[in-house]
């Protein structure tokens, strides 16, 4: 099975709203996407806003040369 980078993790954390990885990296790209600082309380009210800003990135997750090697 191919492993997540924290970025990735935290990517995938922010478009689907599941925690995987450390909260805080995730915590710290909403903030970068959103372009302010994001307060815990305000994340479930701005789920639809990070989702729609982490979007394309979650799109871009491809698998690696690593994950075609698992699966031959």
């Amino acid at each position: 099975m191919t492993t997540l980078t924290e970025e990735q993790a935290a990517i995938v954390s922010a478009y689907t709203g599941y925690l995987l990885g450390d909260f805080g990296t995730m915590h710290e790209y909403i903030e970068k996407i959103m372009g302010r600082p994001v307060w815990t309380h305000e994340m479930p009210r701005l789920m639809d806003e990070i989702r729609e800003r982490s979007r394309a990135d979650f799109l871009s997750l491809t698998p690696g040369p690593e994950a075609a090697k698992e699966r031959a």
